[in-house]
């Protein structure tokens, strides 16, 4: 089969590749990933199906890997040792069944499917489940190491389940969720991000009638502005945009839209939004709001500015959900103990809770997809066959120019 494989040899340079001043064009130009054709998956385990993938959304965990934007920090990631290469990434995906291992069961061969890419104890055969599968909490599941199948958190980052930038994908059937005909590809490819930001949003819900800001507008940003309009109507949300057309979407969605430059602005402008009252206005650094009027920022960006700002605006006891994924940074963090702040990380999904109903979090998208209520399909800006891979990256990478938001591989 064709599969874009991460960790091998590099493409030959192109003519100008290396020169450019985006830092993010720069790395896809030397990026170790080129299309290759390799041998198909087969079934890692006898329970195991292969799928074909149908539409498979660029995450930005993916790009940034892509894009070899590691952080300012040359700090040591641990993550290193979950994840083995060379890799196949890609595991926002929308697949069709087409083979099934002698022992699966739970699907059939033309069931169009999403995919939930944990690669946890049931999909690696262990027995009896650690404490965190037990609990339904899937990405913090104890078994990532254990073979035959290779080191690797989910699909895409082990060396043997290879993911959706290629032409088969092999999956347990516990990892699939059949698609309801009446919700198109196009909407059916955002279960994952919606899943991280449901995660995120209500494993840390809001108080009732409080203020929240969406730090980040992209999927991950997007899909908890959408999530917050639909399970909490009543809190006031506001959103760091970047792009403009990030702007407009979630100013659709009825969120208060502030520029994420220049970065004193959008203190001052966000502290009056929240009823903030900001000290040190006009001294060295930025000012901080204190008493701050913002209850929860969700960070999906988790860079310098993102954390700085954000703990300038909450309040004292607030709360800072980590939701995005960036590299090691240094920031000034001292207003996270002075206000007593409680920073979490918030770590994929596996099954969550809305309106006092727990299933898995894909479950709880298609069924609110069902209804017209996670609808995400404005944001899919472009898609790109797997053999514009490069010109795919590369309108990620130059987002102001290309308006990208959500980029997918269309191997339909």
């Amino acid at each position: 089969m064709k599969a874009l494989v991460y960790g091998v040899a590099p493409e030959p340079p192109g003519d100008g590749d290396g020169a450019d001043p985006n830092p993010l064009r720069a790395g896809l130009a030397s990026t170790p990933m080129r299309l290759m054709e390799v041998d198909d998956p087969g079934f890692l385990r006898p329970d195991w199906v292969l799928t074909r993938p149908r539409l498979t959304g660029i995450c930005g965990s993916d790009a940034k890997q892509v894009f070899m934007d590691f952080g300012e920090v040359g700090a040591a990631n641990p993550m290193i040792h979950f994840t083995t290469f060379p890799q196949v990434l890609g595991h926002e995906v929308v697949a069709d069944v087409v083979a099934l291992g002698p022992e699966a069961e739970g699907v059939e061969v033309g069931d169009r499917v999403v995919l939930d890419p944990w690669l946890s104890c049931v999909p690696r055969g262990v027995s009896p489940l650690c404490a965190a599968c037990a609990a339904g909490d899937l990405s913090l599941c104890e078994s990532f190491l254990v073979p035959p199948i290779s080191p690797g958190i989910h699909i895409g980052t082990s060396r043997d389940a290879s993911g959706g930038y290629a032409e088969l994908m092999p999956a347990h059937p516990a990892m699939l969720f059949p698609v309801p005909p009446s919700i198109p590809d196009e909407v059916a490819v955002f279960a994952d991000p919606f899943s991280v930001s449901l995660h995120a949003v209500t494993r840390h819900p809001p108080p009732s009638g409080g203020r929240v800001l969406v730090y980040g507008a992209g999927s991950l940003g997007s899909a908890a502005v959408l999530i917050l309009r639909e399970l909490y109507p009543e809190v006031e949300v506001g959103v760091v945009a970047r792009f403009g057309r990030q702007a407009d979407f979630a100013a659709a969605l009825g969120a208060t839209v502030f520029a994420h430059e220049p970065v004193g602005a959008l203190v001052e402008e966000a502290a009056a939004w929240s009823g903030g009252v900001l000290r040190g206005v006009g001294g060295d650094g930025l000012p901080m709001a204190y008493p701050g009027g913002i209850d929860v920022v969700y960070d999906t960006v988790s860079k310098k500015d993102s954390l700085e700002v954000s703990v300038r605006l909450l309040r004292a006891r607030g709360t800072l959900v980590k939701a995005g994924v960036h590299g090691a940074t240094s920031w000034e963090w001292t207003p996270l103990y002075f206000k007593e702040i409680s920073w979490v990380g918030s770590n994929a999904f596996g099954f969550e809770e809305v309106g006092g109903v727990r299933r898995h979090a894909i479950e709880h998208f298609l069924d609110l997809a069902a209804a017209g209520r996670a609808d995400l399909r404005a944001t899919l800006t472009h898609r790109f066959p797997l053999d514009q891979w490069r010109a795919a990256f590369g309108a990620l990478a130059d987002q102001e120019h290309s308006g990208a938001m959500k980029v997918a591989i269309d191997q339909r």
